[in-house]
């Protein structure tokens, strides 16, 4: 998904979650936080492609060029074949599950639960973009 999807998604289970879980911070802190989490872990995109290609060509197209960075995001990634779309899930898991297992860890459980559920909104997004139903 575009950044923009992910961002309304964020928002809006973001809302839910805050309601719902009652996480430590007031609802416009927590939102902002799931806009934020919702958009930027797909920075992992970037390193992904910084191993497959040697380069940091990716990330150079998408700061130098604002049209393609912003609304059609779609060609920063373009030539990588399926098996990066796998990693890149399989990195958003792991980046996840980190994310929730350090909140656990530090006592932090009902903002864990939250972070838990909008990484989760994200990678189901993912998934129903890469299986063309969304």
């Amino acid at each position: 998904m575009k950044s923009l999807e992910h961002a309304v998604v964020g928002s809006v289970v973001g809302v839910v979650a805050a309601i719902v879980l009652e996480p430590p911070g007031g609802l416009p802190v927590l939102v902002a936080g799931a806009v934020f989490l919702s958009v930027f872990v797909d920075l992992d995109h970037f390193v992904l492609a910084r191993v497959e290609r040697g380069d940091w060509g990716n990330l150079r197209l998408a700061v130098t060029n604002p049209r393609v960075g912003l609304f059609e995001q779609e060609k920063v990634f373009e030539g990588f074949g399926p098996r990066f779309n796998l990693k890149r899930l399989f990195t958003h898991h792991l980046i996840w599950g980190v994310a929730v297992g350090a909140l656990v860890l530090t006592g932090a459980t009902s903002l864990a639960g939250f972070v838990a559920v909008v990484l989760y909104a994200h990678v189901v997004c993912d998934y129903l973009r890469d299986l063309e139903i969304a």
